[in-house]
C-alpha cells in the first residue's frame, strides 16, 4: 500500500514497507543483500535468471529486476535499502533511482529537487 494512500495525498512510488511487505519481499531483499559479496555480484551478471532462481524469486520480482525497474522492485516488496545493493551493481546513483521512481529523466529530477530548495 502506498504511504500517499494512507495519508490521502498521492505521492508516486512511494511504498510503506511493513511486515506484509517484508514477507512478501523477502527473497527479493535477500537476493539483493547478496550483492553486498563482489563474487555474487559477478555470478549474477554471468547469469541472472539462474541467480534469481537461485533465491526463488517470484515472476513479479524477476522482470522488475529484469527490467531494472526500482519501482515495480519495490511494489513487489522490495526494501530500498536492499534495492539500493542491486542499482549499484550498475553503478546507479540516489538521483538515477529518484528519478526512476518520478518518472522524469535524471537531469529533470535534479533540475525538480534544486528547485525546492
Amino acid at each position: 500500500m502506498s504511504y500517499a494512500a494512507l495519508a490521502g495525498e498521492p505521492i508516486p512510488g512511494t511504498y510503506i514497507f511493513d511486515g506484509e511487505a517484508a514477507m512478501k519481499g523477502y527473497a527479493l531483499n535477500k537476493m539483493c543483500y547478496s550483492f553486498n559479496q563482489a563474487a555474487n555480484r559477478e555470478e549474477f551478471l554471468q547469469d541472472e535468471d539462474a541467480y534469481c532462481a537461485k533465491f526463488g524469486l517470484t515472476t513479479e520480482q524477476r522482470q522488475a529486476i529484469k527490467d531494472r525497474n526500482v519501482l515495480a522492485c519495490l511494489r513487489a516488496g522490495g526494501n530500498i535499502y536492499y534495492l539500493a545493493k542491486f542499482t549499484g551493481i550498475f553503478h546507479w546513483n540516489v538521483q538515477d533511482v529518484g528519478a526512476q521512481q518520478t518518472g522524469l529523466t535524471v537531469d529533470q529530477f535534479k533540475a525538480f529537487i534544486k528547485s525546492q530548495a
